[in-house]
């Protein structure tokens, strides 16, 4: 087994190793996902969809080159989808062939079916058994989905590294995960979860910052319409939509007009191609409606004033 890449052992080798891997960030969270790293704390990152939290899991994931073990969160996340469950077919096999063969007392078949090599192991617990020296990174994805009875149970996890199973004992973590925790803030995370965690919080980007990161990630789009897309969106960020657009949507919208072989935008452009930017289709009627020619209007009007 290779020998994970070494810790950043300062703020500037955090911002170098997060922009190594096309990750645009700023000192503010580079200093933040420093301070995790080196005291070996959960770093708790909130924020709008879209603005890039989950990626940085990954891109820390790639950079250290450790494993990335993703819980998705969701209303009804329980023990057994999260952290582990019994092979029950297995474990009634067993029963049957003692049972059949005479072999083995009532104790010795309990320990044999609720032995390790019957446990399926979930995310929690494969993050927790990750072998020593190459701990990884754990990242729990929009925990504002689930419920409060799923977050106190998350309490130990961050706390101890450690979990319970009550045929089998207490676990506990030879090395602690890298764990990285993602909200949405669709509702507020209790208070006992968030003091467990160092946090930040991921805003929209300015329009310096996210022209840059259209051009790392769709290297094909021409330079005028990576302007005019950049600063259309951030209009659209100013609006009162039902879901503004994120850095993901931003994306998106850049790729799907480079397919199209687009050079600038126009009013039927952006109407047509509405659908990769916006998701709610009261936001998209309302742009349809006239306000998208006026915002590419002051957008054009804008960037012509900047040349």
């Amino acid at each position: 087994m290779s020998i994970p890449n070494p810790l950043p052992n300062s703020i500037d080798e955090t911002l170098a190793m997060l922009s190594a891997h096309d990750y645009v960030s700023n000192r503010a969270l580079a200093t933040v996902l420093f301070l995790a790293l080196r005291m070996k704390r959960p770093l708790f990152l909130e924020g709008e969809a879209g603005v890039g939290k989950t990626e940085i899991a990954k891109v820390l994931a790639k950079a250290l080159d450790r494993p990335l073990i993703r819980l998705q969160c969701y209303e009804g996340l329980d023990v057994s989808s999260a952290v582990y469950e019994w092979n029950y077919p297995a474990q009634m096999l067993e029963i049957r062939l003692a049972e059949a063969t005479g072999e083995g007392d009532r104790s010795t078949i309990e320990r044999n079916i609720f032995s390790e090599k019957h446990l399926i192991r979930r995310p929690v617990l494969q993050a927790l058994e990750g072998s020593g020296g190459r701990a990884p990174v754990f990242l729990i994805d929009e925990l504002d989905r689930t419920d409060e009875a799923f977050e106190a149970f998350l309490l130990e996890i961050l706390s101890d590294y450690q979990v319970t199973i009550p045929e089998l004992g207490t676990i506990v973590a030879k090395e602690p995960p890298i764990v990285i925790i993602t909200t949405n803030r669709t509702r507020e995370i209790h208070d006992a979860l968030k003091r467990r965690c160092l946090y930040h919080w991921v805003d929209y980007p300015s329009a310096d910052v996210e022209l840059e990161i259209v051009r790392l990630k769709v290297p094909g789009c021409e330079q005028e319409l990576s302007r005019q897309v950049v600063a259309f969106v951030q209009k659209l960020r100013q609006m009162d939509l039902f879901k503004s657009p994120g850095v993901a949507e931003t994306i998106d919208w850049a790729t799907a007009l480079t397919e199209l072989d687009r050079l600038a935008l126009d009013p039927e452009t952006v109407s047509d191609t509405l659908g990769t930017l916006l998701k709610y289709q009261d936001d998209i009627a309302r742009i349809e409606s006239g306000a998208g020619r006026e915002l590419l209007a002051e957008v054009k009007a804008e960037l012509a004033q900047q040349l």
